[in-house]
């Protein structure tokens, strides 16, 4: 009985679209200290991106879904623009990925999302649209938002959670831990990141059927 209460509770988590886990379908082949996964990827502007293109250079993928209260808390307080605009003075390439097929909370075209990041003032280098979920499916993402690091010979150095709050209240960034800032600045030093994987938290992310 015990059993069944908690797969409807999990299941409740799922439909509404809340972080957790288990549900999640990623099976993703990305680990850290491995390479990371080539992709290929159409974004805002309708330009093919691959990841070979940034070769020699740290760039951080962040699953994104504007209409997740997570994501929303970290878009509404400028703690991710700030971030991105950080990042870009460190020569960091930021790509917010956006995995939500058609129907599914989040998706947008690319003319929403370039409309999106003026409204927000965000700073990404480049939107990838991920409709299919295919680059979603090539690093395992669960949640947005999730981050991961690539280091400048293309090795995965870091992924999961933004920081160690996983709360979707604004008051929780107060005194917050970005797990994004502290291994930059780890990498930037040539010291290994103290703490390469973490659990990431946010809004489920909707994988497309496999075709």
């Amino acid at each position: 009985m015990k059993s069944l209460t908690r797969q409807i509770f999990i299941a409740g988590l799922a439909m509404a679209g809340l972080a957790f886990p288990a549900v999640a379908s990623a099976q993703g082949a990305a680990k850290v200290g491995a390479s990371a996964p080539a992709f290929q990827a159409v974004d805002a502007d309708g330009k093919t991106r691959n990841l070979s293109e940034f070769a020699g250079k740290t760039v951080i993928l962040e699953w994104t879904n504007h209409e997740c209260p997570y994501v929303r808390k970290h878009y509404n307080s400028a703690t991710m623009q700030t971030l991105q605009k950080d990042m870009a003075k460190e020569g960091v390439v930021w790509l917010s990925v956006i995995s939500s097929p058609p129907g599914e909370q989040g998706y947008v075209d690319g003319a929403r999302a370039k409309e999106l990041t003026v409204q927000r003032d965000a700073a990404p280098a480049g939107i990838l649209l991920d409709p299919k979920s295919q680059v979603a499916r090539a690093y395992g993402a669960q949640t947005t938002p999730h981050m991961y690091i690539i280091d400048p010979k293309g090795t995965l150095a870091y992924m999961g959670a933004i920081d160690d709050r996983p709360s979707s209240a604004a008051s929780s960034l107060k005194g917050a831990k970005s797990y994004v800032r502290q291994a930059i600045a780890e990498l930037k030093a040539g010291k290994p990141v103290s703490e390469a994987s973490t659990k990431a938290y946010g809004c489920v992310v909707k994988y497309a059927p496999l075709s």
